[in-house]
């Protein structure tokens, strides 16, 4: 039993993708040489100057992508399509304007399997399942309104209720709040933050935000410039339960300061080495 605790949830074994044969031919990688082990309820964040290919990984993580190289297991088994055990959410809530955020919320369970066979027969419990939801993110009273009657804040949380709702094991967000306002944003960390602490599923979160990965994950790894690899792992060691007040704190800084360093270090070596391309 012990054993099977300490397998990684995610593990990723030389990982290497290009996007298509002629690419691979020509020895052109989106991402190269990622070794990855996540520990089962871990949450991770990925930083890195934009097209580092963190939403690669991502597709490399949820079986929509297989490597050219490499192997990937996931929960203990081999990746070979695409993963049921995991949700998303995007910087794009991409509701469906003609359902409401509930009907929005249970898309899942009409689509994935177990559930979708049983759907009709348990639509109450999986109605009841949903609403409960969105009242832990806030959202009680606003479940039979439409999209356009939310706001963009209102709209992500609903967004991660649609991730969740068939209780998966992994949770992957790509720059989830990245359209919101700062205060918007900080609101969503801490209802985040509730629900893992609450849940213990595995999260990856692909962000720009320095202190959102901080204040958030239990390591953050850095991505090289593409291809990319992974170049940095940290580990914040700040403790939980963090409320936002530890945002302030030197603790806190230095660890943000610190990761912005390895990303200026990266964007700087991307920098000399397109003016040395450059002819005189």
């Amino acid at each position: 039993m012990q054993e099977q605790d300490n397998t990684p949830f995610v593990d990723f074994q030389d990982v290497w993708l290009a996007y298509n044969e002629e690419l691979l031919r020509a020895n052109h990688f989106a991402v190269e040489a990622i070794d990855l082990q996540v520990k089962r309820g871990e949450f991770i964040a990925i930083v890195g100057p934009s097209g580092c290919g963190k939403s690669t990984f991502m597709k490399l993580t949820t079986g929509l992508r297989m490597p050219s190289m490499g192997k990937i297991r996931i929960d203990g088994e081999p990746v070979t399509g695409p993963l049921k055990i995991s949700g998303m959410a995007f910087q794009a809530p991409s509701l469906l304007p003609w359902r409401t955020t509930v009907d929005n919320v249970l898309l899942p369970l009409e689509i994935v399997e177990p559930y979708r066979s049983t759907f009709k027969a348990k639509r109450k419990e999986y109605v009841e399942r949903a609403r409960r939801l969105l009242q832990k993110v806030g959202l009680g009273g606003y479940e039979d309104k439409f999209p356009w009657q939310l706001s963009g804040g209102m709209q992500q949380r609903a967004s991660i209720c649609r991730a969740l709702i068939h209780e998966p094991k992994m949770l992957l967000l790509d720059e989830p709040f990245g359209a919101l306002d700062a205060f918007t944003r900080e609101e969503l960390w801490c209802i985040l933050r509730d629900l893992w602490t609450e849940q213990q599923f595995n999260v990856i979160l692909v962000t720009h935000d320095l202190r959102e990965s901080v204040f958030l994950a239990d390591t953050v790894y850095v991505m090289s410039k593409s291809p990319g690899r992974f170049v940095v792992k940290r580990e914040i060691d700040l403790p939980r339960p963090r409320e936002l007040e530890i945002t302030y704190t030197k603790e806190f800084t230095d660890i943000v300061l610190e990761l912005r360093s390895h990303i200026g270090a990266i964007r700087s070596q991307g920098a000399a080495s397109t003016a040395t391309a450059i002819p005189q």
